[in-house]
This record gives structure tokens, C-alpha cells and sequence, in this order.
């Protein structure tokens, strides 16, 4: 039970992190924010407030912020159509009845000689009864009612293909820049709690029947060099050891004021693409505020590299397709962490985090960096992309990654049965 609450929290605070990016970036442009959900397929929470309607869906399997103007418009009324309209004490249409007309005997019906819900806001069209034509102004914030229910009208000021280039991308970019920043808040929890790796090679834990246990090492012994080659930094440490699995190094250790040799070989460790050597030991932490932001940094950079090189090597065939895990896979990953204790789940968040930032800004089609890309090519080209085509590629690309999510979530239920 603690693993799926950790899950659904951890879910909902990386995904709602990531789509608030996107959606106060859009009010403050002033677009019209139509939706904001947390996962897909159909709704256990619906509410509505300041324009726009959140929602919790079914599936844990991203989210979105629906912005007016990146899909086709709900509703399409075209001359002859007859449709009724609700009025404010200033005379102006504050509903659209597109059906149901029956429903509402208050509204006043006409058929429709002109009507512009993008740029002058006004309908023209002849009283059904008399053939008396009018002509009425619409509030920029009035409403269709269809089905009888009601959806706010987006005129073109309000909408995504209105504003800038660069409030655009700003728009498309803000979600993975949240990420990033929840990553570095994260990190800065965890220095602040449990402090920051000393910046020698000093022992923090020994881990029990490690061969560093069984070499003597003991907590608080600094390590200066190892087959005499000096070690300045614990990547220094880190790099030899591990590219010497099963061989015997002779460390000089230096503890309580004298200096002693100890002989240690590292165990092989077996990871899913590679082999490497390790001894059993952890870094010591220091409380330090000054090296808490630093430290926060280049935890976020650390993260953001390693995966980057990961997707650098899925490109390359160096990094299989079966080795990519899903919703199912990241799940059995947060129980095995959540069981380690808070500290490592708190890592394994912002790990997430800053993987969640990155996937979403590859230049693939439905994701944010694929709308980024369109939008750069504007910029360099001057005029938009046709939105029917460019609406084409990112339903293909949608298509192509929900195939993807199926495939790797079934690699996922494999692995944990088989």
C-alpha cells in the first residue's frame, strides 16, 4: 500500500509540475486554457474554475493543458443554420444555443447570414419569425451550448496561433523547464536534509560483506591514492574501481592522523549494459549551506547527461528497446526504492523529474520538442506550417508513441512474471 501511494503521489506531482509550466505560461500570454488534465482516457474528477476545466483522468499515463486554438473548434455554425442567443443587460451574446433549442424558450432564434467568433465577434441573421435581420456584438467571453453543455468561445486573441514566436515556444518549453526546476528543488531538500558528499575521497558507510568490510576499511578513512596513482575526487575513486572488477588494488588510506596501505579487489557487478567493479562504500556527507545549490545543480546536470547519453545509445543500437520501461516498469522500480527509505525515493524523483523534462523535449512529433521544432521553423522561415499538416504529423507521432507506450509496458509485465 505505502508503494502505490508513493506512485500515485510521485505521478501526480511530476506530471502536474510539468503541465503547470505549460499552463501559467499560457494565462499569463493570456491563452485560453480549455483543459488541464493529469492522465488520459475517461474522467474520475471534473471541476471548473477561471475558464477552464481540470480534470483527473483514469490512466497514469502523462497529462496535457488543452490550449484554445491547438485543436479544430467544437463547434462550426455556418450560414442558414439556425441557432438561439442569450443576451447580457448590455445587449450582447453571452450564449450560443446550438441544439436543443426546445430546451431553452427564453433564447432568441434566428438563422444565420454571418457569423465571426475570431475577430469582430458578431453574428448577423434574420429573426425566424418576422425575417427581421439584426445584427449583435458577442462577448469575448460567451458560451456555446450544445448537448446542453457549455464551452467558452475562443476568439483569435485567445488562442495559441495568435501570440508570438517566442511566446509560443516559451509556452511549449515552460513544462520541461518545470521539470528541471522540480529536479533542483528536490536535490536541494535532500543536501539540506542529509547534507553534501565531501569534496575528498572520505568513507562515509561500509557496506556489510562488502570486500571493503572484509579489506578493514572502516567510516571516515580518506582515501589519497590507489597503486599509487592519486585520487583527488570521489569520481577519481570511482573510475578506477570500476573499471577493475576482480582486481586487487592497493589503496593508501589516511586515518586518525597516520597512513596505512590496504589491499581491496572489487566485486563484479553485473548492470544491464555493462560490468562494473565495486568495493562496498558510500561517500560522507557534510552539512554545508553554501555547497547546497552548487551541489543541487550539478546533481540535476549529472542526471540530465546520463540520460542523454542513454538516448544517444537507443539511437545508436547500443541500447535496446526492451531495456525502456513504462508506467509497469517505473512502478516495480519505486517499490524496490521506496523500500530503501524516504532519502532514495526523494533521488529517484528527481531522477524522474529530470528524465520526464528531456523525453518530452526530444524533437519527436506530439511532444513538446516536435511543436518546438515547428515553431523554430517558422521563426527561420517567416510563415506557420500548414496547422492541417503539422495536425497530421503529431497524430501520426501520437499514434506511433502510444504503440511504443503498449510495446513497452507489455516488455514490463513480461519481466515481472517471467
Amino acid at each position: 500500500m505505502t508503494t502505490v501511494i508513493a506512485f500515485i503521489l510521485m505521478f501526480g506531482v511530476l506530471v502536474t509540475v510539468h503541465e503547470y509550466g505549460h499552463f501559467i505560461v499560457a494565462k499569463k500570454t493570456g491563452m485560453l486554457v480549455r483543459e488541464f488534465a493529469i492522465g488520459f482516457g475517461p474522467k474520475v474528477f471534473a471541476t471548473v474554475k477561471n475558464e477552464t476545466l481540470y480534470t483527473i483522468r483514469l490512466l497514469p499515463m502523462g497529462g496535457y493543458v488543452r490550449v484554445a486554438g491547438e485543436d479544430p473548434e467544437i463547434v462550426d455554425i455556418k450560414p442558414g443554420q439556425h441557432i438561439g442567443l442569450n443576451f447580457n443587460e448590455q445587449g450582447e451574446v453571452t450564449q450560443i444555443i446550438v441544439n436543443n433549442k426546445a430546451k431553452h424558450p427564453e433564447a432568441f432564434v434566428i438563422e444565420v447570414e454571418h457569423i465571426d467568433l475570431d475577430h469582430d465577434l458578431r453574428v448577423e441573421g434574420y429573426d425566424i419569425n418576422d425575417e427581421e435581420r439584426h445584427v449583435f456584438q458577442i462577448n469575448d467571453k460567451a458560451a456555446f451550448i450544445m448537448d446542453e453543455r457549455s464551452t467558452q468561445i475562443a476568439p483569435y486573441n485567445r488562442q495559441f496561433a495568435s501570440k508570438s514566436v517566442g511566446q509560443r515556444g516559451l509556452q511549449l518549453f515552460a513544462g520541461p523547464l518545470m521539470n528541471f526546476i522540480l529536479s533542483f528543488v528536490l536535490f536541494l531538500i535532500l543536501a539540506n536534509i542529509q547534507g553534501v558528499p565531501v569534496e575528498d575521497v572520505t568513507v562515509g558507510s561500509v557496506a556489510e560483506n562488502s570486500p571493503a568490510e572484509e579489506s578493514g576499511f572502516e567510516s571516515g578513512d580518506t582515501i589519497t591514492a590507489i597503486d599509487g596513482q592519486p585520487t583527488p575526487t570521489w569520481d577519481d575513486f570511482r573510475d578506477i574501481v570500476e573499471v577493475n572488477p576482480n582486481e586487487s588494488l592497493n589503496m593508501t588510506v589516511q586515518r586518525d592522523g597516520e597512513e596505512i596501505e590496504v589491499d581491496v579487489t572489487p566485486a563484479l557487478i553485473e548492470m544491464p549494459d555493462q560490468s562494473i567493479g565495486q568495493v562496498g562504500v558510500t561517500q560522507a556527507l557534510e552539512k554545508s549551506f553554501v555547497r547546497t545549490i552548487p551541489y543541487s545543480i550539478e546533481e540535476t546536470y549529472y542526471w540530465a547527461t546520463l540520460i542523454l547519453t542513454n538516448v544517444g545509445k537507443l539511437i545508436t543500437g547500443q541500447f535496446s528497446i526492451d531495456m525502456l520501461s513504462g508506467p509497469v516498469g517505473i512502478y516495480d522500480a519505486t517499490d524496490q526504492v521506496v523500500q530503501t527509505g524516504f532519502l532514495n525515493f526523494l533521488t529517484w524523483t528527481a531522477a524522474l523529474s529530470v528524465n520526464l523534462g528531456i523525453m518530452n523535449l526530444l524533437p519527436l512529433p506530439a511532444l513538446d520538442g516536435g511543436r518546438l521544432l515547428f515553431v523554430g521553423v517558422e521563426a527561420i522561415r517567416g510563415k506557420p506550417i500548414d496547422p492541417q499538416k503539422e495536425g497530421i504529423v503529431h497524430f501520426i507521432g501520437f499514434a506511433l508513441l502510444m504503440v511504443l507506450m503498449l510495446v513497452v509496458t507489455w516488455n514490463d509485465i513480461q519481466r515481472l512474471f517471467l
